[in-house]
């Protein structure tokens, strides 16, 4: 796997207005909280510290911008389903992550996050249907796939494939070997 040894967090935006001038492909992250957004820059980074990693889940309030190595940048964005945050707040953020998921030009495809370690979620279908509403484009990241065992990988990838159809990519933080068609996919050598 080639590293990213050039991976930097670049800046935080609350909105749109706020979000950096570039003209690479961005890839917005979208996920549950605690699903294993910053774990995934970080992999694949090659570098632990770059997204703070939290077990308190809610803890990214920004879009949070990753430059690697000046061929994609990676948006991390605020986890759904879970943050101890007033309804009002709740709502501005989901306006302005509206205005920044249907507005942004340099969003290529966005990656939606599913734990394998779990069943899809409500919310997780209520994102999905949303992203295809406005028919943007989607890739799939099934995370934790080392916390599940061997013999269970292929059913729980083949039921996500099944539920959301598309591109199904396993992803782990501790096994690298998943993560080299993500990064092919990112690049554009996919």
């Amino acid at each position: 796997m080639k590293p990213f040894i050039n991976a930097k967090f670049l800046i935080s935006a609350e909105k749109l207005s706020q979000c950096p001038d570039h003209t690479l492909p961005e890839f917005p992250l979208l996920g549950r909280s605690n699903v294993g957004k910053s774990s995934f820059i970080n992999a694949l980074a090659n570098h632990k510290k770059l997204a703070k990693t939290s077990n308190v889940p809610g803890k990214t309030r920004l879009i949070n911008f990753f430059n690697f190595s000046d061929i994609f940048m990676i948006a991390d964005l605020p986890g759904y389903g879970y943050a101890k945050v007033s309804i009002e707040e709740r709502n501005k953020w989901q306006k302005y992550l509206e205005e920044y998921l249907l507005k942004r030009e340099q969003i290529k495809t966005l990656i939606q996050f599913i734990d394998s370690r779990h069943e899809i979620q409500k919310n997780d279908y209520n994102m999905r249907e949303w992203i295809l509403a406005y028919k943007l484009p989607v890739i799939t990241v099934v995370t934790k796939i080392d916390c599940i065992s061997k013999n269970k990988i292929q059913s729980t990838l083949n039921h996500v494939q099944k539920e959301f159809g598309g591109e199904i990519f396993p992803f782990s933080a501790v096994d690298k070997r998943y993560n080299e068609k993500i990064i092919a996919f990112l690049t554009g050598d996919y």
